[in-house]
């Protein structure tokens, strides 16, 4: 099974068993809830003919909009929220900003949502970022 880790430049602070997660977080500026699902898949790296593990994101849901937060042409809107399938390619690794002057991120999994610092602790001002990314679960 594949699993979550969270840490920073690879170093790994916590490890989730999961397969997919949703991400969600207000935006610090507007006010307004985001939502991303995301999927833990292998994929290739085609310039290098090597299979790798990564994160796909398979649906963003946002509550509103505002400067730089445009609803895709394709969205549709239900349940409160503009909902789109972004086409994107897996990403090796996903980097998050975090800060104790804005809320933290919250991550859900199995119908349960907890904030990153359930597992990593409270943000901390010389510490701006965490990384997310697949690895094996143990």
């Amino acid at each position: 099974m594949l699993g979550l880790c969270l840490g920073l430049a690879g170093q790994v602070w916590a490890q989730l068993p999961l397969e997919s997660f949703s991400l969600q977080w207000q935006h610090s500026v507007e006010k307004i809830r985001w939502e991303e699902d995301y999927r833990l898949e292998d994929y290739r790296l085609e310039s290098q003919g090597l299979a790798a593990l990564g994160l796909r994101l398979v649906e963003a849901r946002v509550r509103g909009t505002g400067a730089g937060m445009e609803i895709p042409d394709d969205a549709w809107f239900a349940d409160g929220s503009w909902h789109y399938v972004p086409a994107l390619a897996p990403i090796p690794v996903l980097r998050l900003g975090r800060s104790p002057q804005v809320a933290d991120w919250q991550l859900c999994r199995d119908g349960e949502c907890h904030e990153l610092s359930h597992w990593l602790g409270s943000p901390q001002a010389d510490v701006a970022a965490v990384e997310l990314w697949p690895c094996p679960a143990n």
